[in-house]
């Protein structure tokens, strides 16, 4: 995927099976606790913002990074195995349709091994996250209120990484990064 940064991934548009990307690495190398991996691209961004969450005494960490399809795959399938298929398909990506097989979205938390849950939100650490991290380049996928618009639930830890400039006006449209990114790119790759 050339256009990383334009990719639309929702409930009806999808990656292939065999996509990944071809430069991942460590999410360590940004200095930031936990694992994972994302694309090569985004470690200088990822590292200036965990350094400034440092700074500002609100520390992050990563729960999850890439997936690859075959992961999805399973983690899904556990969903549905628990929930049900109707309530999975509504918190859940289904394979392909995750945005974690890009490469450049990454599930935060506060400290490796936290849980992921709403309350990641109102922490301190989620409420500067809010308040600062298009300036590094990566924008809140799935808002509070906005299913509709975004078609998952409210997930604050799920933060997919655009640049630094597209970030900038995806934050001073207001609007969700799905509907900025089917208003304003025609195309799907």
């Amino acid at each position: 995927v050339r256009e990383w940064k334009r990719t639309l991934l929702d409930t009806n548009l999808t990656l292939p099976r065999s996509y990944k990307p071809w430069d991942l690495v460590s999410v360590s190398r940004a200095n930031i606790k936990g694992s994972g991996k994302v694309r090569k691209i985004m470690i200088k961004d990822l590292r200036a913002l965990a350094k400034a969450a440092r700074r500002a005494g609100k520390p992050l960490a990563v729960r999850s990074a890439y997936r690859s399809y075959a992961y999805q795959r399973r983690l899904f399938d556990s969903y549905v195995r628990r929930y049900g298929l109707e309530k999975a398909r509504r918190f859940s990506a289904r394979p392909g349709h995750s945005e974690h097989q890009l490469g450049t979205t990454v599930d935060f938390t506060t400290a490796p091994g936290v849980p992921l849950t709403t309350r990641f939100g109102d922490s301190p650490a989620g409420k500067w996250l809010a308040r600062n991290g298009w300036k590094h380049g990566f924008v809140m996928s799935y808002p509070k209120g906005r299913k509709n618009q975004s078609c998952y639930g409210y997930e604050p830890w799920h933060w997919r990484y655009v640049g630094r400039d597209l970030a900038r006006k995806i934050h001073q449209s207001g609007m969700v990064p799905r509907r900025y990114l089917s208003t304003h790119f025609e195309t799907a790759p």
